[in-house]
């Protein structure tokens, strides 16, 4: 065997046919179940895309590249589940452009972090995250709450994603600016926003300022949205 491998070695023509032969398979096996992804996604009750106000806060998010301190991505392991709670399935990821798994951990998982926490400590958590974490090295955050969010391109940003697939109808484009604000007033008729959206919405003032929807409206709202829309209950994973 060695004798052949010398052989190889020793013939360039052979060596080159043999290493695109073997990247070839290599590339084979990694492309080909792209163009069957529908099988590798488990359809699962509950996914929905984000609400534009949500959507806003993914961007917010982004921005200020939080995911490079904490993942979105449990691993089905005995002591990640226990800890972060079900390990994440490829389809809660489905609508993420792009997608915020992580590879480091500086502050905990956030994949199940919707609802684990109150508005109110997420305020006070962004205010000065030490407030709540005293162990925390996490920079406060407290500039968002006296920035306004940007719900007048949330539109664009939604039909660029319709544009890839995610399931965003024209009237939730054409309505994304009046949801983002109706999402973030209490008091508003929410009855349009659940039709469009579904029921799990969050419909809260989130920073506390009733006057005028913040970044940190926005981010809270995608927070606390976070791990929220499977049924875990109804959710048997396939053999």
């Amino acid at each position: 065997m060695l004798n052949h491998h010398k052989k190889i070695e020793k013939n360039s023509i052979w060596l080159l046919i043999l290493t695109v032969v073997v990247i070839s398979i290599g590339g084979l096996i990694e492309i080909v179940p792209l163009f069957r992804i529908e099988t590798t996604i488990e359809k699962v009750q509950g996914m929905r895309p984000y609400t534009p106000l949500e959507l806003a806060g993914q961007e917010i998010y982004i921005r200020e590249n939080c995911s490079s301190c904490h993942s979105q991505q449990i691993r089905p392991l005995r002591d990640e589940v226990e800890r972060y709670g079900h390990y994440s399935l490829a389809a809660e990821s489905m609508y993420d452009y792009p997608f915020l798994w992580g590879s480091k951990r500086t502050g905990p998982d956030l994949a199940r972090v919707g609802g684990k926490y109150s508005d109110e400590w997420h305020v006070a958590h962004l205010n000065n995250p030490r407030d709540v974490v005293p162990e925390s090295i996490m920079p406060a955050y407290a500039f968002m709450a006296n920035k306004g969010a940007d719900l007048v391109n949330i539109g664009k940003h939604m039909q660029a994603l319709k544009a890839i697939g995610v399931p965003y109808t024209d009237e939730m484009v054409e309505n994304a600016s009046n949801d983002a604000m109706v999402q973030a007033h209490p008091e508003s008729d929410a009855s349009s926003l659940l039709k469009r959206y579904g029921n799990k919405v969050n419909q809260h003032d989130f920073d506390g300022q009733p006057q005028f929807v913040s970044e940190m409206d926005a981010l809270i709202a995608y927070l606390q949205a976070l791990g929220t829309f499977v049924y875990f209950k109804d959710y048997q994973p396939k053999e």
